[in-house]
């Protein structure tokens, strides 16, 4: 048994560059400073008087925080690991193997995950990430779809301890939703999400279908970095045209049927957005200026624009051939994504949240390319 703790002991000693290289691709050092920096200006007389300035900065120090607390927790659990070896072979005990190689597991894959995240460089990667999914045609089985994909990525949020809220909702006609928009907070939300834009086609025998035939479904899916600074993407009154109408659907508490609904049409792109779920008309048009900025944002990024006004709108077609991934649930069980060949074939998890062997083989590869 001795000989398995000085194999495990090998593998910690492997592991140990990259935990070094994490270190560097996370420019602890200069957070470190960073943060420093950050706090002898909270010191300073009169600080706290410029509240907008003081409010960024305090926003600034808690994500510095955060980055070197997480690699703090990463290296105090690799030392943990250390320990335990030597226990282990010391004392050549079985309980302590076990432990040990479940720990060793639970480490492994939380230095991967952390390692991709360095990979999150893009301009809005650190956001939070506003969601849209959309289904295709086909009446019921793809609203039904697209419900289904709702439920998908809420459960990712609840696994990811992320938060997420409701932007819009529209009931489908009989079954499953027309459309939907939701917020994800959380930190690298978009980095993480924005890969899931695109087409996702669902195979399989359709519950609506009374001679029980096998169908084929699509739905798109938008994703979309939240912009918090104002100056960021700027919007003029004279670019919007701004339409109410009363709260539709059986949404239940998912919409407040009392407050106007608001629909926001960007007249240079022809880009829509609406929001039914807050209670007064002023804060539906918050939300819809909040989604309409992320929308002009994902395009301007995607696009490699440099302004605005060089930004057309984009419809995407909601068919097979622009599909990004498939899920099959019959004849046989098993979801592929086209981009990067990487599949599951435990379905039930996939729909359950379980995205981050999808999400983690596009970054490799976006990273590769």
């Amino acid at each position: 048994m001795i000989v398995e703790f000085e194999d495990y002991k090998q593998k910690l000693g492997a592991l140990e560059p990259q935990l070094r290289t994490l270190r560097a691709a996370m420019k602890l050092d200069d957070a470190e400073s960073e943060l420093a920096t950050l706090n002898a200006e909270t010191e300073q007389d009169g600080f706290w008087n410029d509240i907008q300035r003081s409010q960024k900065v305090q926003q600034r120090i808690k994500q510095l925080q955060n980055k070197i607390a997480r690699f703090k927790k990463i290296e105090g659990k690799y030392d943990d690991l250390q320990t335990l070896c030597e226990m282990g072979i010391e004392e050549d005990d079985d309980s302590i193997l076990e432990e040990l190689t479940a720990d060793y597991d639970a480490f492994s894959a939380e230095l991967e995950e952390a390692n991709l995240s360095t990979m999150l460089s893009g301009e809005y990667d650190a956001n939070n990430a506003i969601l849209s999914i959309h289904p295709g045609a086909g009446g019921t089985e793809a609203q039904d779809w697209a419900s289904m994909l709702y439920r998908m990525y809420t459960r990712w949020a609840e696994r990811r301890g992320f938060k997420y809220s409701l932007l819009d909702w529209q009931d489908g006609d009989e079954a499953g939703i027309k459309s939907a928009t939701i917020k994800i907070e959380g930190e690298n939300a978009y980095g993480y999400l924005k890969g899931e834009n695109g087409v996702h086609r669902l195979v399989r025998v359709s519950p609506f279908d009374a001679n029980s035939r096998r169908q084929t479904s699509f739905a798109a899916v938008e994703v979309m970095p939240e912009i918090t600074d104002d100056s960021e993407i700027e919007i003029r009154d004279e670019d919007i045209e701004m339409q109410v109408y009363r709260s539709s659907g059986a949404g239940g508490q998912k919409v407040n049927k009392t407050s106007s609904a608001v629909r926001l049409i960007h007249k240079p792109t022809g880009i829509v957005v609406s929001c039914q779920t807050e209670r007064s008309q002023f804060q539906n048009r918050d939300s819809c200026m909040t989604m309409l900025k992320a929308r002009l944002a994902e395009i301007k990024e995607r696009e490699h624009l440099e302004k605005i006004s060089d930004i057309k709108g984009v419809q995407m077609k909601i068919d097979f051939g622009s599909a990004i991934r498939s899920y099959v649930f019959m004849p046989y069980q098993l979801v592929k994504d086209t981009r990067t060949s990487f599949e599951n074939g435990n379905i039930t998890a996939v729909m359950d949240g379980d995205l981050d062997g999808f999400i983690n083989a596009y970054l490799t590869m976006k990273a590769q390319a």
